[in-house]
């Protein structure tokens, strides 16, 4: 069941996770321009901060990846114990 729930906890991180790079993506993309009718949102600071957030969702989704990855391993290993 503990194994279950870090699956699903390590699934639902990768997920919000590419959610987050996909928004920071489209700000990077428009070149900062996030205001109302083509506002610049703060300039080169909000390109420097779309940019930083894109690589915290990264590091994120990798973070979520090896939660994954540590379930895996650790059900196949009760599965073989049980075998």
């Amino acid at each position: 069941m503990m194994i279950n729930n870090a699956l699903n906890i390590g699934i639902q991180g990768i997920q919000d996770g590419m959610q987050g790079v996909e928004g920071a993506a489209r700000k990077i993309a428009r070149g900062g321009v996030d205001g109302p009718r083509g506002t610049a949102d703060g300039g080169s600071n909000g390109m420097i901060e779309s940019i930083v957030d894109l690589k915290l969702y990264e590091r994120s989704v990798e973070a979520s990846a090896q939660v994954v990855k540590t379930a895996d391993e650790t059900l196949g290993t009760l599965l073989d114990i049980h075998a």
